[in-house]
C-alpha cells in the first residue's frame, strides 16, 4: 500500500507542473487562431483588393480604407444575420397563433358592467392606495415599443432617450411609468395595440386614477409643468384636439391620441369596447378603414387606425361620448415638432420652463418620423436630429438641478454651469454652528 501511495504521489503533477503544461496548450491554441484569424483576414483583404481591381480600376484607395471596409461589411454581414433570424423566429411565433375566427365578433375581453361598483370597494378596502404621498390622484404613464429591434440601429438609441425622458418627468412629478414590449393581442397589433393594454392596466390597478398613453416618438420638453387635473374632474377621456376640426369639419387630424389621459372607469371600459371592433387585423381593419375615408374629410384610403376611428365615434355617437372628453388646446399635451423644434433657442431665450404652451412647449411629438422603422414622411437623418435637440432641450432642464447643460442643443457633450461648493445645501455656516 505504500508503495502504491508513493508510486502515485510520485506520478501526480505538481500544480507548477500543470499549470505550466495548461500554458503551453493554451498559448498553442491561442497562437494558431491568430494565425487562422490572421489568415482570414489576408484572404478577405486580398479579395476585397481584387473585387475592387475588377469592378473598379480607377478609383485608388490606401489599405486602411479597404481594412475599414472589410470591417463595416463584416458588421453588416453580421445584422443582417442577426435580423434574419429574428424575422424567421417571428414569422414561426406568428404562424403557430391560432387565426381569430371572423364569424365571431371581437372583444378585448369579458364584458364588465360594474367596474365604478368593483373598483369602489376595491378602494374601501385599501384606502391607502387610492392617493399618493401628496395626496393626488395616482397616474400610471404608458408607454412602449416593439418587441423587436429597430430595423435603424439608430433608433433602438433614440427609443432608450425617449424612455429615459419619460422616467425623468415620472420620477419630478411623482408618476409611475409602465413600459410594454409585449404584443397582448396580436389581433390588435400597430396602431391599435393600445387599447388591450390600456383595458389591462385599468382592471390590475384599480387604485390609479388616471392612464395616461405616451407615444414611443414623443417627449416631455416642459420639465416642470404640471397638468391641470382639476380642469378635467367631470371628464372621462382628454386628447388636444379642437372642436370646430372635429364636430363641424370632421377634420381626420381633428385631435392627436399620442398623449392621452383615461380615467379608470365604466365609461372608459364602455368607450374601449366600443372603439376596439375596428381594429382587428385583415379584413375587418381594411374595411373599417373605407368607412372612415368616406366619413372623414381628408383621409387618405388606408386602414382603420385608431385616432381616425375615435373621431368617428365622437362624429356619429356624439350623445354616447362627446359630453366627457375634453379637447385640450391651452397647452402642448400634443405639440407637433415641425413647428416647435427650430424655435428652441429663442424659448430659452425669452421664456422658462412651466409654461406648456407655445412659450416652452409641453411635449413635443415626431409624428411622421420612424426613426425606429424603415419607412416614414420625414427623412430620417432630419428627424434623428431634431429628436437630439428635443431631448437636450429636455435634458437641460433635468441636468440643471446637478449644475450641468448640454454645450448645445446638437451634441450630448454637457459643460459645467457652476461650481462645486462645501455648502451644497446652501446652509449658512452660522447655521452649521449652531
Amino acid at each position: 500500500m505504500g508503495d502504491m501511495r508513493g508510486r502515485l504521489k510520485k506520478g501526480l503533477p505538481t500544480v507548477k507542473a500543470f499549470n505550466q503544461a495548461w500554458t503551453g496548450r493554451k498559448a498553442k491554441q491561442v497562437q494558431k487562431t491568430l494565425n487562422n484569424l490572421k489568415l482570414t483576414i489576408l484572404c478577405s483583404f486580398v479579395t476585397v483588393l481584387v473585387l475592387r481591381g475588377t469592378l473598379g480600376g480607377s478609383s485608388f484607395y490606401s489599405p486602411t480604407q479597404d481594412l475599414q471596409q472589410l470591417h463595416e461589411n463584416l458588421e453588416d454581414a453580421a445584422l443582417k444575420e442577426t435580423r434574419r433570424i429574428l424575422e424567421e423566429k417571428e414569422m414561426e411565433e406568428e404562424e403557430e397563433e391560432l387565426e381569430a375566427d371572423p364569424n365571431v365578433p371581437y372583444s378585448l375581453g369579458p364584458e364588465i358592467k360594474d367596474w365604478n361598483e368593483q373598483r369602489a370597494i376595491w378602494l374601501s378596502k385599501y384606502p391607502h392606495m387610492a392617493k399618493t404621498a401628496n395626496g393626488n390622484d395616482r397616474f400610471l404613464l404608458v408607454t412602449g415599443s416593439q418587441p423587436k429591434p429597430c430595423d435603424n440601429p439608430v433608433g433602438d438609441h433614440y427609443l432608450l432617450k425617449s424612455v429615459k425622458n419619460k422616467i425623468d418627468y415620472c420620477r419630478l412629478h411623482d408618476i409611475e411609468i409602465f413600459y410594454n414590449m409585449a404584443h397582448l393581442d396580436q389581433e390588435m397589433a400597430g396602431y391599435w395595440s393600445k387599447l388591450p393594454l390600456i383595458r389591462k392596466l385599468m382592471l390590475a390597478h384599480p387604485e390609479v386614477e388616471w392612464i395616461w398613453w405616451m407615444d414611443s416618438d414623443a417627449m416631455f420638453t416642459d420639465m416642470v409643468f404640471e397638468l391641470p387635473i382639476e380642469k378635467y374632474k367631470e371628464y372621462n377621456l382628454v386628447v388636444h384636439g379642437y372642436k370646430e376640426q372635429i364636430y363641424n369639419k370632421k377634420s381626420w387630424v381633428g385631435l392627436n391620441t399620442g398623449s392621452s389621459l383615461f380615467r379608470n372607469c365604466q365609461w372608459t371600459l364602455d368607450l374601449l369596447d366600443a372603439w376596439a371592433p375596428m381594429g382587428p387585423k385583415g379584413a375587418v381593419r381594411l374595411e373599417a378603414g373605407k368607412v372612415l375615408t368616406e366619413t372623414l374629410t381628408g383621409r387618405p384610403e388606408f386602414e382603420a387606425d385608431d385616432q381616425s376611428a375615435l373621431i368617428y365615434l365622437l362624429i356619429t355617437q356624439s350623445e354616447l361620448w362627446s359630453k366627457k372628453v375634453f379637447l385640450e388646446e391651452s397647452y402642448y399635451l400634443h405639440g407637433y415638432w415641425v413647428s416647435i423644434v427650430d424655435l428652441y433657442e429663442e424659448v430659452m431665450e425669452k421664456y422658462h420652463p412651466g409654461y406648456g404652451d407655445h412659450r416652452w412647449p409641453f411635449v413635443t411629438h415626431f409624428v411622421g418620423c420612424k426613426p425606429c422603422g424603415s419607412y416614414g414622411d420625414y427623412a430620417v437623418e432630419r428627424c434623428l436630429n431634431q429628436m437630439e435637440r428635443a431631448f437636450n432641450f429636455a435634458d437641460n432642464q433635468v441636468l440643471e438641478i446637478y449644475g450641468f447643460q448640454h454645450r448645445s442643443l446638437e451634441t450630448a457633450k454637457v459643460k459645467r454651469t457652476r461650481d462645486d461648493t462645501a455648502d451644497p445645501l446652501d446652509l449658512h455656516p452660522q447655521h452649521l454652528s449652531g
